[in-house]
């Protein structure tokens, strides 16, 4: 029995990983994501349990306190976090990620001195990398939380010197480093760098502005990851260095996705500050410009609906802010029930964090069929009728593909302005992130419908129930 305990453990550990790649194809389409959520659930519950059966697993009381205790608090987080805060949640749940894994390398590093073995050299180096990803992860993502939930100002900070300061606290890491790798028994030196991490992560996310928090969070995530498969070659652990290099490679490649969604560098992101002032190719942050817009009340938007034969309703993060998604599809069954052909264009970056929409529009039971990304949406914006616009900005806005001046040029965007019709909801004409003018309010096809998506949507719904 005790040989073939370290066996079925591995083997449980390999059915764990098979797991969860097949979880993470099906998180792939919208379809199969919550299919992919149960089957990702059920390898990391193997992985729980396998570990657990482990001889090196010394005290079971604490572990299954840990684990109530934790499980409470998930279960509870689940029912009472509302979906449009999870983009709150998930930069909450990467940061807690990185704290775990650095937590790791603190641990063995203290008992490793406590026992005066000597720390050999590939655990260092694997410590040192663990609390650096780890702690730059943790306060990372906590900064990216206080944005998202509106504790701080979700616009870029930045100060004098701020650039020398970072390389000056990176310096000083890899000097610690350094230190610790001929000298390892030194616990001022590794508390300073474990420090050091911790400062690294809030100099990291500070001057990035929160229409960049969706290419952030997929970073953070990815980060992670990478600190967890850290962690596991801290402890020898398996399980962790596979789960976490599945982390941290899909958290790249998505990041990857969406910065190409924008248009912009991983560099240009972390490092410009975008969205920090007024941008020129168009009206300054206040949206001030010499040209018309033409506004509708609801009956008259809800007759160019309701009269139409193809509409595309286009999510943005005004109507996760209004929490508009349930008005929105009680809106689209309406038009569907006259004989329109009703679909939803999803932009890669709408929203706070990647496929917010579709997390919005999932908790209405939006059909997923109806959803379309925006390379199979934009050649059929030509043969719509309307283009519902709701609370989308820049993602929507035609200078990305006319004006070469403008700081968003060249970004995909929804083409919705080829469009027979577009109707806008909006609270304003305020600027996106981007701080720009969008064109798309001023076109002779474009009337805006001024007011909370929410109650402009309702209004719409009771409206177009009355044709």
């Amino acid at each position: 029995m005790s040989d073939f305990l370290p066996t079925g453990i591995q083997l449980t550990y390999l059915v764990a990983a098979s797991l969860f790649i097949l979880g993470l194809k099906k998180l792939g389409s919208p379809a199969t994501a919550r299919q992919g959520n149960v089957v990702a659930a059920l390898g990391m519950l193997l992985a729980i349990v396998a570990t657990l059966l482990d001889q090196q697993v010394l005290n079971y009381e604490m572990i299954l306190v840990g684990l109530a205790i934790g499980s409470l608090i998930g279960a509870i987080a689940a029912y009472k976090v509302q979906m449009t805060e999870m983009p709150q949640m998930v930069g909450l749940l990467n940061g807690l990620g990185g704290a775990a894994s650095a937590l790791v390398a603190v641990a063995e590093f203290w008992r490793l001195l406590g026992n005066g073995e000597g720390i050999p050299l590939d655990v260092n180096i694997s410590m040192l990398l663990d609390v650096l990803i780890g702690g730059v992860t943790f306060t990372g993502s906590m900064l990216a939380f206080a944005k998202l939930q509106g504790l701080i100002s979700g616009t870029p900070i930045t100060f004098p010197f701020q650039q020398p300061i970072n390389a000056f606290l990176l310096i000083a890491y890899l000097a610690g480093s350094a230190y610790l790798i001929i000298t390892p028994d030194s616990l001022p030196v590794f508390l300073g760098v474990v420090a050091v991490s911790l400062v690294l992560g809030v100099m990291f996310v500070i001057p990035i502005g929160g229409g960049d928090m969706p290419v952030v969070i997929s970073l953070l995530n990815s980060l992670s990851g990478i600190a967890a498969a850290a962690a596991g070659f801290v402890v020898m652990n398996n399980m962790l260095i596979i789960a976490g290099a599945l982390v941290g490679a899909s958290g790249l490649i998505l990041t990857e996705i969406m910065c190409k969604a924008m248009n912009r560098s991983l560099f240009s992101v972390l490092f410009s500050a975008f969205g920090s002032s007024g941008a020129s190719g168009g009206a300054a942050a206040g949206g001030t410009t010499d040209q018309t817009v033409r506004s509708i009340d609801p009956e008259e938007g809800a007759m160019m609906l309701g009269y139409a034969r193809s509409v595309v309703i286009v999510p943005g993060y005004g109507m996760a802010v209004a929490q508009a998604q349930h008005s929105v599809r009680e809106l689209a069954d309406q038009l569907e029930r006259m004989g329109v052909d009703v679909k939803y264009a999803i932009h890669p970056v709408a929203g706070r964090m990647p496929g917010h929409m579709n997390v919005l529009l999932a908790e209405a039971n939006v059909p997923y069929e109806q959803l379309h990304d925006m390379d199979d949406i934009n050649p059929q914006f030509d043969q719509t009728d309307v283009a519902l616009v709701i609370g989308a900005n820049d993602v929507v806005n035609p200078a990305a593909r006319s004006d070469a001046n403008s700081p968003i040029y060249g970004m995909p965007i929804l083409e919705v302005d080829r469009a027979k019709q577009t109707i806008v909801i909006k609270r304003g004409m305020s600027t996106g992130f981007a701080g720009v003018d969008n064109e798309l309010f001023y076109k002779n096809k474009t009337t805006m419908l001024f007011g909370s998506a929410k109650d402009m949507v309702a209004k719409l719904v009771s409206e177009v129930k009355q044709l």
